[in-house]
């Protein structure tokens, strides 16, 4: 399997903190993590590429102009500020989308950024752009003959919507891959089997019928993100009926998370996606920091069969999955578990 990561670039973004429940803590979406997942990489031996830069045509194609021109240049406005702090964090924001847009990088910031797990510092914007590199790289491929690529997607993205980051996202690599697929394909699907719920990614479609959005993930009534990723959103206008979350109860462990998968998959199925798009979360597992679901190590192989048999050109996009000493075993797991499981 082709696996696309600029380890040297990805890891320049190293974000200080985050603040859980109003307290400042270590962010946990570190350099490390990517370290711990090209572990995983290595112990299956797949072929290992730097991405090529698609420019930001793929980015664009799913991000506003205006997002777009803030994360590039935000930084350096904000080193103006007298005294500004390292790192960006937003400190006031609209009560709606629709709110006139200011002029100030504090104001932008609070515009764009929707809370405060997603620092802007001097290297994000490269970092979060040679991710959604890794993501284009691996539709490519996937659109000139290869069944699979994975894109070690860091920082990740499936909480990032058309205009605002969120939950340490900044790009959507997975919409990014999806929207690079649709140059071949009248129809693909995201499955989203990350511990949250891929908020921005159900945002980007939510109301477009061309794109399928599955969704397992901790039930958000008392988790991240909250606001989503309830059983009752199911797109709007065009895309009703093309978005579909399985919320899952705090807790629940391999067998749980598999049958919530297979009842999704009979809906991606009856869509007839001619690709699919997964988003892969390795933060149900049962030993991650965040502690929601309780999928085991062998669990995420049979998540990774069951994704295979669906037989479909696959682009496996890494989202979440934070320290813990298993990271690589359970990226090893969903790999090979797709490899064993491939028609």
């Amino acid at each position: 399997m082709k696996v696309f990561s600029d380890q040297k670039r990805q890891s320049q973004h190293n974000p200080s903190g985050f603040l859980v429940n109003g307290v400042m803590q270590p962010n946990p979406e570190t350099p490390e993590r990517l370290e711990k997942l090209l572990s995983g990489v290595a112990a299956g031996g797949h072929d290992l590429h730097v991405p090529m830069d698609h420019g930001l045509g793929p980015i664009a194609a799913v991000h506003s102009p205006v997002y777009l021109k803030f994360l590039s240049t935000v930084h350096e406005r904000w080193k103006r500020i007298p005294d500004a702090t390292p790192e960006i964090f937003p400190n006031i924001h609209p009560d709606r989308r629709t709110a006139s847009y200011p002029l100030s990088a504090v104001g932008q910031a609070g515009f764009h950024i929707t809370d405060m797990s997603c620092p802007i510092g001097e290297h994000t914007w490269e970092a979060a752009r040679w991710s959604a590199n890794c993501a284009a790289s691996a539709a490519e491929v996937v659109l000139n003959g290869d069944h699979v690529a994975y894109a070690l997607c860091r920082p990740p993205g499936h909480h990032c919507f058309i205009d605002l980051a969120g939950g340490f996202c900044y790009l959507n690599n997975s919409a990014i891959a999806a929207q690079f697929l649709r140059q071949t394909h009248d129809r693909v699907a995201i499955i989203d089997v990350d511990l949250h719920h891929g908020n921005g990614t159900q945002g980007i479609f939510f109301a477009r019928d061309d794109v399928f959005t599955l969704s397992i993930h901790a039930d958000p009534a008392r988790f991240y993100p909250f606001f989503w990723g309830h059983a009752h959103e199911v797109g709007e206008g065009a895309g009703h009926g093309y978005n579909l979350n399985v919320p899952l109860p705090r807790g629940t462990g391999t067998d749980g998370f598999m049958k919530g998968l297979r009842d999704g998959l009979a809906h991606v199925r009856n869509f007839a996606p001619g690709a699919v798009v997964i988003a892969l979360g390795l933060d149900a597992y049962e030993g991650d920091p965040f502690g929601g679901l309780t999928v085991s190590t062998s669990g995420f192989s049979e998540i990774g069969k069951e994704l295979a048999a669906l037989g479909l050109p696959t682009v496996i996009v890494q989202e979440g999955g934070y320290l813990c000493n298993e990271l690589g075993d359970n990226l090893h797991a969903f790999l090979s578990g797709f490899a064993d499981g491939t028609p």
